[in-house]
C-alpha cells in the first residue's frame, strides 16, 4: 500500500482541487492523510465535512514542511510514501506511473529508494524533473521555468526528487532518518535526498507521473519566509551532507556564493532578512556537524561527484 501525505497549512482554497484529484486515481490501494499545521483558515472542518474518507493528523502548532510532514510519515500505513503539496494537483495515473520503478525487476539493482514526478506549473512550463545541485551548494529544480517541449520526457536517473511530488520507499526512510526537523521548512528534501543517495539509494524521475503545482502557494515564491530558510538551510545542509572531499574543496565556491546574496536581497529590500539567516546559518554550524556524525554513509565520493556541477 501507499500512503499520501499532504502537509497543508490555511490553505483551504487549494484542498478541493487536490484531494479531489487523490480520490480520482487510477491506481487504488493507497490511503491520504493531511497534516494540518494548525491552521485558522477552516480547512480541518472543511476536510470533515466534504472528504471523510481522508485521514487527519492536526497538529497544534506550525511544525513547518519538515516536521508536520514526519507527522503524517509516522501515522502511515504504507510501504511506499508519496508526499504531495496542498496546492498541487495530480494527473489521474500519477501514482500508478509513479510507483513502477519501485516494483521493477529491471530496476532492483539500482536500489531504487525515491521516484520524482513531473512537477507543472498552473501555465505548463516546468517546475521540477528532479533535484540539481552545484559546489557552491545551490539546488534547484530541474527545467524550472522551461517550456515543457519533451526535453524532460525521459526515464532516468536524477540526484533526488522535489518533495511537493516525492514516492519514498519506506524501508529507507528507516535507513537515514525522515525529514530534518531543524530545517522547518526549505531545503528538507534536499537534505533528505543527499542522505538518501550517501546511503546507497537511487532516485529515479517518472515524467509520466504528472502533478501541476501552484508554485509558492503556501509559503510564497520570493517572501521573507522564504528568503530566510531557503538561504540558512543551504548552509546547513552542505555542512551536514557533502563528503569530506567535496566539501573541503568546495569552500571557496560555498563562501563566495553566500556573500554575493547579501547584496543581491539587500537591493530587493530584504537586507535584514538574508543578514538573520546568515547569522542563524553560522550559529547552527555546530549542530549540523554533531548531526553529519550520525549521517550513513556507504556511498563513493565519485558517486555523489557526478551529480554535481560546477
Amino acid at each position: 500500500m501507499i500512503s499520501v501525505v499532504v502537509l497543508n497549512y490555511n490553505g483551504r482554497r487549494f484542498l478541493d482541487d487536490c484531494l479531489s484529484s487523490l480520490a480520482a486515481q487510477t491506481f487504488c490501494d493507497f490511503e491520504v492523510i493531511v497534516v494540518d499545521n494548525a491552521s485558522t483558515d477552516g480547512s480541518v472542518e472543511h476536510i470533515k465535512a466534504n472528504f471523510p474518507w481522508v485521514r487527519l493528523v492536526i497538529n497544534k502548532e506550525n511544525q513547518g514542511f519538515a516536521g508536520g510532514t514526519n507527522s503524517g510519515i509516522r501515522a502511515a500505513e504504507g510501504e511506499l510514501i508519496l508526499t504531495f503539496n496542498n496546492d498541487a494537483r495530480a494527473d489521474r495515473r500519477l501514482i500508478e506511473h509513479l510507483q513502477k520503478p519501485m516494483s521493477d525487476a529491471n530496476m532492483a539493482d539500482r536500489k531504487v529508494g525515491v521516484c520524482a514526478a513531473k512537477m507543472l506549473l498552473a501555465d505548463g512550463r516546468i517546475n521540477s524533473a528532479g533535484i540539481c545541485l552545484s559546489r557552491s551548494g545551490a539546488a534547484w529544480d530541474r527545467g524550472m521555468s522551461e517550456p515543457d517541449q519533451g526535453q524532460y520526457d525521459a526515464t532516468e536517473e536524477v540526484f533526488g526528487a522535489c518533495a511537493g511530488a516525492a514516492l519514498y520507499r519506506k524501508e529507507m526512510l528507516d535507513e537515514i532518518g525522515l525529514f530534518d526537523e531543524d530545517f522547518f521548512l526549505y531545503m528538507e528534501d534536499v537534505d533528505l535526498a543527499f542522505r538518501a543517495r550517501l546511503a546507497g539509494w537511487s532516485c529515479i524521475y517518472v515524467p509520466k507521473a504528472v502533478v501541476y503545482h501552484h508554485h509558492g502557494g503556501t509559503a510564497g515564491a520570493g517572501s521573507d519566509l522564504s528568503v530566510y530558510y531557503g538561504n540558512r538551510n543551504v548552509i546547513w545542509y552542505v555542512i551536514k551532507d557533502f563528503p569530506p572531499r567535496l566539501l573541503i574543496t568546495s569552500l571557496p565556491f560555498i563562501i563566495a556564493r553566500n556573500l554575493a546574496l547579501i547584496p543581491y536581497y539587500a537591493l530587493r529590500g530584504q537586507g535584514r532578512v538574508i543578514l538573520k539567516s546568515k547569522l542563524d546559518a553560522l550559529l547552527g554550524v555546530t549542530k549540523m556537524l554533531r548531526k553529519r556524525r550520525d549521517v550513513v554513509r556507504k556511498a563513493k565520493d565519485t558517486e555523489i561527484e557526478r551529480f554535481v556541477k560546477t
